[in-house]
């Protein structure tokens, strides 16, 4: 075999049309082996003797797209040192554009033998752990043109490649669960059809399957434990050799196509390989130390994450591993922008979290990273972890505390209206000050990690037995309630209740300022049965069930519809600044953009907010008053609304404030199961009164 000193960038496996290079990183290494794997469970081994800055590399002629390998490196095995280098253990290129195989769980994976943690484990790990492949990086995009949809016009949409399409009756059965369905028609029209802009991916980096779960017979299904942040996940793909890169190619061109953006919810602040009793598969044996935040006893690992380990984000070569990461999916898959798991780890340098950190500066500054959605889950499990709001200027958040607040309010918890107000309006008090706006804030009432919307109505408490931990996993204060029974019942006057509250939450979220996000499956009332963390359920737990073709669909899954293209249609819902609650210059009727009513018809006092038995508002958005201009420098006009708010569990009656409006129509009452027809609703004049269903919503709007 021909071995050419080959180059020291890119990393990883680089095919050009005639062969192959290879380059890995590592300071540790004395001595690295790249080993060719062959079908027969062969190998062969070609030392990497050009090194360039900790940088060892070589280009193989011939070497072609599929060819499986892995490297074995020489060097200290010295715990407590920091350092895990064993030969026995054939490592992953931490670069690997795709990853073929799975594990096999057994000692051979461990750099140390089963209750003897101190003990060095020379036993062969090739034939039981997963192998990186060379990628043909070319492919047809066409025209492909990512869509680049602005916040203001973003519905996003969090979905798993295999719970969305796992059930799907219109699917192929080889297509369910894989990157190939997120490309049928049926899926997309449904996408389309609902109003989604921005698809958001859980996990697809490829992911371990942890040992105690397959133990256990269950699976890390969510996959928040990655090993791969090149790779597409081998386990959404008819093929593993490459396939899962042109299929996961494929998908987002046919998104694409379709208008909808690609998010991919990402994990860069640890690794599948998890505490020091971890397996090892890469970043521990390539060099320990380099990869990992190693506590003051270098044997083990700081750990704010909850899963053993975390990644050092002041080395350079791992911040270099995740924007070199970035790039590659945006230049190179076309995705449009990325959810950071557990992004406040990615803020500690040191050890608090430091919205200054390196990280940050690398993707403010970078050309390409710098230009996509950027979002984060803003907290970790470390001290000083919940950051809500405190994130620089490029970044969007998750907001849970309007999660919060706005669950409090339906389920008529006492003093919620000033909290809700600020949330409803998008979190000025969070992202204001640093000259961020109300699309900072990605609103959700339910994610992956939670009840579902229906589960949120119908229990108290979680039920994860089939987690086989002893129902102590998941978060246990849920701020849901069951509406007087817990699960499933066939009281018609609870499961009215229940659509009612989901049409609530749905409504809420559509009316207020920011970006919302759905949860896959909440448009058709999905369960998981009370299991709040179902991240081990790769099963009917936790797939969406479709309705049957040619059936009626179910009625919420329209409401939902009707209520996005309401939002997309008025850009009122969806305001790029924060309300000034003054007049705006040249509008013609002197009214604020914005205000607050008590249900009598009065303006809001400071009393009113705090009263502890008030559940129960009208807001009225001013259409004709939106500050901010359009595209072309054009001023934006819309039709005004009163929002009318009633949490608690008696029927109110609310006097239209007057002065605001002589005529207003209903467009939303949550009280019904759909919108009224366009023109159709009821109407009724300043100073009448409106009676609202306990806990309902009503809109009614006023044309320009």
């Amino acid at each position: 075999m021909q071995v050419w000193p080959g180059q020291a960038y890119p990393l990883g496996a680089t095919y050009d049309g005639a062969g192959t290079n290879f380059a890995v990183y590592s300071e540790a290494a004395r001595r690295i082996e790249l080993c060719l794997l062959h079908d027969d469970g062969s190998e062969t081994a070609v030392e990497l003797r050009e090194t360039d800055a900790f940088v060892r590399h070589a280009y193989l002629p011939g070497v072609m797209p599929g060819q499986r390998y892995g490297f074995r490196v020489h060097g200290p095995y010295e715990p407590e040192r920091g350092q895990r280098c064993n030969p026995a253990k054939l490592l992953l290129d931490p670069y690997a554009r795709a990853v073929s195989g799975s594990i096999a769980w057994g000692e051979e994976v461990y750099g140390y033998h089963f209750g003897r943690p101190d003990s060095r484990n020379d036993l062969d790990s090739a034939p039981h752990t997963m192998s990186s492949v060379v990628v043909n990086p070319y492919f047809d995009w066409a025209n492909d043109r990512p869509p680049r949809t602005e916040y203001h016009h973003t519905v996003l949409y969090e979905a798993h490649v295999k719970g969305l399409t796992m059930r799907h009756p219109e699917l192929p059965e080889e297509l369910r669960g894989t990157y190939a369905a997120l490309a049928h028609p049926a899926v997309i029209g449904h996408l389309v059809k609902l109003g989604v802009t921005a698809l958001e991916l859980m996990p697809v980096h490829q992911f371990v399957n942890d040992h105690r779960l397959v133990d256990d017979g269950l699976s890390n299904y969510w996959g928040y434990n990655t090993i791969g942040y090149f790779a597409p996940h081998n386990g959404y793909a008819s093929g593993d050799r490459g396939q899962q890169v042109l299929e996961f190619k494929s998908a987002v061109r046919a998104l694409h196509e379709a208008g909808i953006e690609v998010i991919l919810d990402v994990v860069y602040n640890h690794t599948a390989e998890g505490n020091h009793l971890g397996p090892t598969l890469s970043f521990r044996g390539l060099d320990n130390a380099s990869y990992y935040r190693l506590a003051p006893d270098p044997r083990y690992y700081t750990d704010t994450t909850g899963t053993g380990n975390s990644l050092l984000m002041r080395s350079p070569h791992v911040l270099q591993l995740i924007m070199d990461s970035l790039r590659y999916w945006v230049t190179e898959m076309h995705v449009d922008g990325f959810r950071f798991d557990l992004a406040a780890t990615l803020a500690r340098q040191f050890h608090e979290v430091d919205r200054l950190s390196s990280f940050f500066d690398l993707v403010q500054q970078d050309p390409v990273v710098s230009q996509v959605k950027l979002i984060a889950e803003p907290w970790d499990l470390g001290e000083g972890g919940y950051q809500v709001g405190n994130f620089p200027p490029l970044w969007t958040e998750w907001n849970g505390k309007y999660r919060d607040t706005v669950r409090d309010l339906w389920r008529g918890q006492p003093r919620t209206l000033a909290e809700f107000a600020g949330r409803l309006t998008g979190s000025s008090d969070l992202y204001q000050d640093d000259g961020r706006r109300p699309l900072a804030s990605v609103n959700f009432a339910t994610c992956h990690d939670g009840f579902t919307l229906h589960d949120l109505v119908s229990y108290d408490e979680k039920h994860n037995e089939a987690n086989r931990e002893g129902n102590r996993d998941g978060e246990a204060y849920n701020r849901s309630w069951n509406c007087g029974a817990e699960g499933p019942t066939d009281d018609p006057e609870i499961l009215e209740l229940r659509a009612r509250q989901m049409r609530n939450f749905i409504a809420t979220l559509m009316l207020s300022q920011g970006v919302p996000m759905l949860s896959h499956g909440d448009e058709f009332a999905r369960t998981q049965g009370g299991n709040n963390n179902a991240y081990c359920q790769d099963n009917e737990v936790s797939w969406v069930q479709w309705p049957e073709p040619g059936k009626e669909p179910p009625s919420l899954l329209e409401f939902t519809r009707q209520m996005v293209w309401l939002r997309r249609d008025h850009p009122v819902f969806r305001r790029r600044r924060f309300f000034h609650g003054r007049p705006v210059e040249g509008t013609h009727d002197e009214l604020s953009d914005i205000a607050w009513f008590t249900p009598s018809g009065e303006e809001m006092r400071a009393r009113d907010w705090q009263a502890q038995h008030a559940r129960a508002l009208t807001v009225f958005l001013n259409g004709e008053a939106i500050s901010e201009p359009g595209v072309r420098g054009e001023r934006i006009t819309d039709d005004s609304f009163l929002l009318m708010f009633n949490a608690s569990a008696d029927a109110v009656v609310f006097t239209l404030p007057p002065g605001h409006g002589r005529q207003w129509r209903l467009v939303v009452d949550t009280a019904r199961e759909a919108l009224p027809a366009p023109g159709t609703g009821p109407q009724w004049g300043a100073g009448d009164r409106v009676a609202l269903a306990g806990r309902s919503l009503v809109v009614l709007q006023r044309p320009a």
